[in-house]
């Protein structure tokens, strides 16, 4: 992290730089703050195979550092992406690869940026070295611009050996108030922490000599981040195995940069509904705010490739003692970015733009998200644009195909020509429940469905009183998606959760 505020009152707001300048900032207006409850656009925030993002906030935009998510041998190469808004990303194709680094063969991992001074700095991961015989660990990389290219700074790893255990692996740079900048990192069930000297380029030493000092927590296992909030330090890191549902997130505090740390709790997991081996995060703040996100790698549920990794972020909350909330994973999309990236379309044609998923008139054709919600709120924008059919949305779904009703699962819509309809679909339609209601073509109504247990409830517009109530208790969890019949349609601010 660059920038880093200093818990000043509301009014002001001081500002280390990585340089060690420190400048007060008026705050972010609150109008301007991008205060998300989570990537309100879609997690993935990008597309593609990431994993172990770090974030960091240079001038006016944010950027993310990411691990490309491949078999070892073809993790050559570094991307990074950018944003002003946390909503429209830029992708920065091979900011940093190996042709540039003599002693890197595969295995670029986890990159951590940081600038001093005028210059960029990234540091990395490479070769994945198993002994002290191996040529690799960590390294670190120079560019004049935020986007590279980076060059290799020193020709040969910053550390290339094991220290009190840990694999030099998963590094993350955080520079304190004071001007001093450390090194957080290790894997294999150790944690270390390193004092980097004002050329970024060598280690320091610590008071008692030594260069090395372990910080190893209860059930570290990699993906060291430190951040500071208020005065207080904070420790992550990541737990369990990398291809396995266990994969999380927690965290400890301290008075000092180098612990002790001590774990307070477990932030983020995996959520059976949402997606899988959730973990390798990082923080970012809002400048002259308290507003923060985590950034993090998950994996689809229905993904087995341990590297089918994605990009996600949601708000990082915090307690009045300064403790953090455990972190819940939002299922939102306003399409706001342009793109339907987590989508999965089955018929129809389907396209994201204006703020919109637009699809045209088909026979049920429909879209879903990689989902699993058995007891749910489940609300969307529906405009049906024509007078016959209808559109809305479709939960509790499994085994999806192509055709009217090829799936088995629940689905609720609105008509141009004056109904709402419930029913289910097994290959065939059950009809549920429908209610008169006038609705003109091209209109946009708030859809929400309430599933808990057997009881179903739809509403439109009126949140208070269901137009539509009903006891089915044929599905118990499936999928959530939007589905058109017989007209075309857009969608907006799909939001899910579970019911409460």
């Amino acid at each position: 992290m660059t920038v880093r505020t200093t818990g000043l009152p509301a009014k002001t707001c001081a500002v280390l730089l990585a340089g060690g300048l420190l400048v007060t900032l008026s705050p972010t207006p609150a109008a301007a703050a991008p205060a998300h409850t989570t990537a309100e656009s879609g997690n993935p925030f990008v597309d593609g195979w990431y994993a172990d993002p770090d974030t960091v906030r240079y001038g006016d935009r944010y950027w993310v550092f990411p691990t490309t998510s491949k078999v070892y041998a073809e993790q050559t190469y570094l991307d990074a992406f950018s944003s002003t808004d946390l909503v429209h990303w830029t992708k920065h194709p091979k900011v940093l690869s190996t042709p540039d680094i003599s002693w890197a063969e595969y295995a670029l991992w986890a990159p951590a940026p940081v600038e001093r001074n005028g210059k960029y700095y990234l540091y990395f991961a490479a070769n994945d070295i198993q002994n002290d015989s191996q040529l690799g660990g960590i390294g670190v990389a120079v560019a004049d611009r935020p986007e590279g290219p980076y060059k290799d700074a020193l020709g040969k790893p910053l550390i290339s050996r094991f220290h009190n255990g840990a694999q030099p692996i998963d590094q993350d740079v955080f520079i304190d108030d004071d001007g001093q900048a450390y090194m957080y990192y290790g894997g294999w069930h150790h944690a270390n922490v390193v004092k980097l000297n004002p050329d970024m380029t060598s280690l320091g030493t610590f008071d008692d000599g030594t260069t090395y000092k372990e910080i190893t927590p209860e059930n570290y296992t990699e993906g060291s981040f430190m951040f500071k909030r208020n005065g207080k330090y904070y420790f992550m890191w990541s737990e369990g195995g990398w291809t396995g549902p266990d994969y999380s997130v927690s965290y400890a505090m301290s008075e000092s940069p180098t612990g002790p740390f001590r774990k307070i709790d477990k932030v983020l997991a995996q959520d059976p509904a949402v997606a899988r081996g959730s973990g390798h995060n990082s923080v970012v703040n809002v400048p002259g705010t308290d507003i923060w996100y985590i950034v993090y790698h998950r994996r689809p549920l229905g993904e087995t490739d341990g590297n089918h990794r994605q990009l996600a972020y949601d708000r990082l909350h915090f307690n009045t003692d300064g403790t953090i909330r455990r972190v819940e994973m939002r299922v939102r999309d306003n399409f706001a970015d342009g793109n339907a990236l987590g989508w999965k379309t089955y018929g129809g044609t389907w396209s994201a733009g204006g703020g919109r998923y637009r699809t045209g008139s088909s026979a049920g054709g429909k879209a879903l998200l990689d989902t699993n919600f058995a007891d749910l709120t489940y609300d969307a924008d529906v405009t049906p644009q024509g007078r016959g059919g209808d559109a809305g949305v479709t939960f509790r779904v499994t085994g999806p195909g192509v055709g009217p009703d090829s799936y088995s699962g629940y689905y609720a819509g609105i008509g141009a020509g004056g109904k709402v309809v419930l029913g289910r679909a097994d290959g065939g339609w059950t009809p549920l429940g429908s209610h008169e209601l006038a609705i003109a073509p091209g209109s946009t109504h708030r859809l929400r469905v309430t599933a808990v247990g057997a009881s179903i409830k739809v509403y439109v517009d009126d949140m208070t009183t269901p137009k539509i109530s009903v006891t089915d208790s044929t599905y118990g969890s499936g999928a959530t998606g939007v589905r058109v019949f017989g007209t075309a349609a857009s969608f907006d601010n799909v939001a899910v959760s579970p019911a409460r």
